[in-house]
């Protein structure tokens, strides 16, 4: 008997249908709903994606459905909300797509959904908050897509730099998905070497690494700018999480979780490394930081927390 693996999508603008667009051609998916508030939509791109079916690895049953389909489903992934537009900060869009992240999450938990959270709406450690204090769910069924993203652009871009694959590049982004975030740099290895060894032993400058975090910090303002949203890179993070999650296969990723006491900190969700398994969010990696990191990721959380009492918690006290 094949293994069930259902996944219902909510949102189905460019990040929702990148992560189908790649699930369909990686495999690992057999059946995938798609939800959005435009039906049509759904059923739209359901229908070209199934299209392309002859060509993929595996058969994936693709269709457009509503909260109902959510009863069965392994993983419900949440990409809806308003888009980041030119020049806004992430933290700029919490109050609006709070709301409407609040009204997605009671009707998926009202289907009688059981499986994992998957939350990459923006901004995301917010979001994810939300859906947690919506759903009740527990602690590890809401991951949040973090700083997977961030971490990815900074693989690739120290790997650009060192000219090494950026597969061998481990290095993570932590704290907010935004401004606050920060790189651990006596944390980031290339192989089994500390990158820091790797530059000093190079003749490299070491204020290389910041130019190399600057790049990462703005590469998703740069692209908006560009062409007006980020969603390919995204789309691929979250095929990723998803596969670690069915897969049950404990993969070390940094993802945006709830902070019970870890790092000093309690009462938001926040970028951290973590090992991620069938059961969602199997522990926290606690990382022992360097002072000054200990200083940036105090200074992530406080800036989440003021967001969380000025805009969110008003939202979610409101019936």
């Amino acid at each position: 008997m094949v293994e069930r693996r259902k996944i219902v999508l909510v949102g189905t603008g460019f990040v929702g249908m990148s992560m189908a667009y790649s699930l369909l051609n990686q495999g690992g998916v057999n059946e995938l709903v798609l939800i959005d508030v435009v039906k049509e939509k759904a059923e739209g791109e359901a229908m070209d994606l199934s299209h392309g079916m002859p060509f993929a690895p595996t058969k994936m049953d693709i269709k457009a459905g509503d909260y109902s389909e959510c009863k069965d489903a392994n993983i419900v992934v949440i990409t809806a909300g308003l888009n980041q537009k030119p020049g806004q900060t992430r933290l700029e869009l919490a109050k609006a797509n709070a709301k409407i992240m609040k009204d997605i999450t009671k009707q998926v938990v009202a289907s009688g959904f059981k499986g994992i959270f998957v939350v990459a709406s923006n901004p995301v450690d917010l979001m994810s908050y939300v859906v947690y204090k919506t759903s009740g769910f527990p602690k590890e069924k809401i991951i949040g897509s973090g700083t997977i993203l961030d971490t990815a652009r900074l693989r690739f871009l120290i790997g650009e730099y060192l000219e090494v694959a950026s597969k061998n590049v481990h290095a993570y982004i932590m704290g907010e998905h935004g401004d606050s975030s920060f790189v651990p740099w006596g944390h980031c290895y290339v192989g089994c070497k500390k990158l820091i060894d790797v530059m000093n032993e190079n003749g490299r400058d070491l204020t290389d690494l910041d130019k190399i975090y600057t790049g990462v910090q703005q590469a998703a303002y740069e692209i908006i700018e560009k062409k007006r949203a980020t969603y390919y890179g995204i789309g691929i993070a979250l095929t990723r999480l998803v596969k670690a999650i069915l897969g049950d296969q404990n993969a070390i990723m940094p993802i945006s979780m709830y902070q019970n006491g870890e790092y000093g900190h309690e009462g938001m969700f926040i970028g951290v490394p973590a090992i991620i398994n069938r059961k969602g969010i199997k522990e926290m990696i606690e990382l022992k930081l360097e002072p000054q990191d200990q200083e940036k990721f105090d200074h992530s959380c406080e800036v989440l927390t003021k967001m969380l009492h000025e805009e969110i918690d008003p939202i979610l006290e409101v019936e």
